[in-house]
């Protein structure tokens, strides 16, 4: 492939894509399809194809629940200690192989290569989190009922699925997974087809460290074929979802058919509202430095601006001169400081709001269009700012790119009337040194999660979850998220 002639892949990395083309792997060992459909990973710096994983149909998806479903018992009935014992193995063992997985996130996934450590090691911050949390749930609780002795066990469900989206693959699965197996349950992972990679390098290390066989299991293949033939499994204990509103209603029909308990992890339209006492050049610096992040491929970003008009001129001056100076190239190039976007489905919807945003009055401040890396046929985008009114589609619309919409603001109440004008409630931030009036505006804003003076902050602890459009059963990184992974259950005895 073109990258490796221009950039040194790790030997273990070369080793792993030579596998192709990669199985699911499925109670501890590797489960090929026997339909013979493949689906091609690319490389979205280059153009160039790193591997093939297989398209699983319904009847190897059904064949993945049942052997998680088989594997439930035995997990369950560890102790607390010997489950987070193997999950923390797994733990020290995904950071001893921290730069393999992430030059495979990178490759696979678009991500600058450093970004793409950051997310191993959340991963590996994220699993011991919840097994450190885990240890500390008292089971059993008891209940004063007169006339009775009652109380109430915590048990875990069982076989739990999970749908990741291309953006933050690892990282999400550690989101996802971790409290589901420090609870006791065991996993079906179903990455999304662009970027497979580093889930199936994860399952392998599993079964090396000794996971026991049918706890961790990765399934690939299409969202349409083997992600419905999950969503529609009547086996799952619990779902969760992470992608797009569009999707995600079609999974939650799915589970309210059958009447399985839904995690909805969705997309935003996040607001940034900037006062005018704040410091122009540091809080443009941020905003720049967020867009840009992934290339914009986040679904909690601030991609609408909302700036008092006292400081608009000066900021914009700002952000704009930060955003000319981005360095975009391939991810695995240390120079780089924005990567590509996943494929080029996504740089034509990219582009495409960029078009339909300016057609409906949006003004481009700067940046637009497709970038250019020399020798590189990836799926690169220059980052933008669109300025307007906030009736405009680039501003209601989910872009899920290095896209931000800017509007004017007088006062502190039409900065949150206008930052509450969306269908979504995922993530705001608000930036002022004001602290009474950061949280006052910091509370008044409807979303699951409203930042000071920082966006994209995600601390063990604090839980993050969306409202409205973004979705539904939040909670991640916090311990109530690790709670949903236990069913109540009570008993009574009458005295």
């Amino acid at each position: 492939m073109n990258v490796a002639s221009q950039q040194s892949l790790l030997p273990e990395v070369q080793s792993f894509l030579d596998q192709s083309p990669l199985p699911s792997f499925v109670g501890g060992k590797p489960l090929p399809n026997a339909n013979g459909n493949l689906v091609a990973t690319i490389d979205p710096g280059s153009g160039d194809q790193l591997a093939e994983i297989h398209d699983l149909d319904a009847s190897e998806i059904d064949q993945a629940v049942q052997v998680a479903s088989d594997a439930f018992p035995a997990w369950a009935a560890l102790s607390q200690d010997e489950r987070g014992s193997i999950l923390l193995k797994l733990a020290d063992a995904v950071e001893q192989h921290k730069p393999i997985i992430a030059q495979i996130e990178a490759l696979d996934a678009g991500k600058i290569e450093a970004q793409a450590a950051g997310d191993v090691q959340n991963f590996v911050d994220t699993l011991r989190y919840f097994v450190g949390l885990a240890s500390k749930v008292e089971k059993r609780t008891k209940l004063d009922v007169p006339g009775h002795e009652a109380w109430t066990v915590k048990q875990p469900w069982g076989a739990c699925a999970f749908i990741f989206p291309w953006n933050f693959p690892f990282l999400l699965i550690g989101w996802g997974i971790s409290p589901a197996l420090a609870a006791g349950n065991t996993v079906v992972i179903k990455p999304a087809e662009d970027t497979s990679l580093s889930a199936l390098y994860l399952a392998q290390l599993a079964k090396e460290v000794g996971v026991p066989d049918g706890v961790i299991n990765v399934v690939t293949g299409r969202g349409a074929t083997a992600g419905a033939a999950l969503t529609n499994n009547k086996q799952i204990k619990r779902m969760s979802f992470t992608g797009s509103p569009e999707v995600g209603q079609l999974v939650g029909e799915a589970c309210g058919r059958n009447l399985v308990p839904v995690k909805l992890e969705l997309g935003g339209k996040g607001a940034a509202v900037v006062f005018d006492d704040v410091d122009v050049a540091a809080t443009a610096k941020a905003l720049v430095g967020a867009i840009t992040f992934h290339t914009g491929q986040v679904c909690c970003d601030a991609t609408r601006w909302l700036i008092h008009e006292n400081i608009y001129d000066e900021f914009v001056a700002e952000c704009q001169r930060l955003m000319e100076e981005v360095k975009i190239g391939h991810p695995l190039d240390p120079s780089s400081q924005m990567g590509p976007v996943v494929n080029p489905k996504q740089r034509e919807r990219v582009l495409g709001y960029q078009e339909k945003g300016i057609a409906g009055g949006a003004k481009c401040v700067c940046g637009g269009g497709a970038a250019t890396v020399d020798g590189m046929d990836g799926n690169y985008v220059k980052p933008t700012l669109l300025a307007g009114t906030l009736d405009n589609i680039a501003a209601r619309d989910e872009i899920f790119g290095p896209v931000a919409y800017l509007a004017t603001f007088s006062n502190e109440e039409e900065a949150i009337a206008m930052a509450n004008d969306t269908d979504y409630g995922l993530a705001n931030s608000v930036w002022t040194p004001d602290e009474a009036k950061a949280n006052r505006v910091a509370e008044a804003m409807v979303a699951g999660n409203s930042w000071i003076n920082a966006h994209n902050v995600f601390a063990h602890g604090v839980p993050y979850g969306g409202v409205n459009k973004s979705g539904m059963g939040g909670g991640v990184l916090s311990i109530e998220t690790l709670m949903d992974y236990y069913r109540s259950q009570s008993v009574v005895r009458p005295l």
